[in-house]
């Protein structure tokens, strides 16, 4: 079995109000995780990690340990950056950035097995979106 996870975070004002979407889907194409949460005052990239982290969270939480070390994750993002950051092609240098990245790492690392990453158009990432600008509309 397969998961996949779309991920978005976007920030009014960069920094500014900002909000994180998630949301994964099984192979059957059944939504099992969403994820909608206003972060506060934050950057965009800021934002997009911390899509991804509660994602992953919201997605461990609603399965028993060690239900994922023999699946398949795909994490999508139209986040260019946040993408080529985790698959180790690019280096993440801003110091907010950093502490994002490896508690993004080790959750995978501890909970799940086989993990890919998969930029996508902003077109194709539109649930993760759709829940990120819900988000940041209860606030802003």
């Amino acid at each position: 079995m397969e998961f996949t996870l779309y991920a978005d975070g976007g920030s009014r004002g960069n920094p500014g109000h900002a909000g994180a979407g998630a949301v994964v889907f099984d192979t059957a194409g059944k939504r099992v995780v969403e994820v909608a949460d206003y972060l506060g005052t934050a950057t965009n990239n800021v934002a997009e990690y911390e899509a991804v982290l509660r994602g992953l969270v919201k997605l461990h939480q609603e399965y028993p340990s060690g239900y994922f070390q023999q699946m398949s994750l795909r994490i999508r993002m139209d986040s260019k950056l946040v993408i080529e950051q985790l698959k180790g092609a690019y280096k993440v240098k801003h110091p907010n950035l950093i502490p994002r990245y490896m508690e993004v790492k080790n959750v995978l690392a501890r909970n799940f097995g086989e993990v890919h990453f998969e930029h996508v158009p902003r077109e194709k990432n539109k649930d993760a979106d759709e829940l990120a600008n819900r988000a940041m509309d209860r606030k802003s």
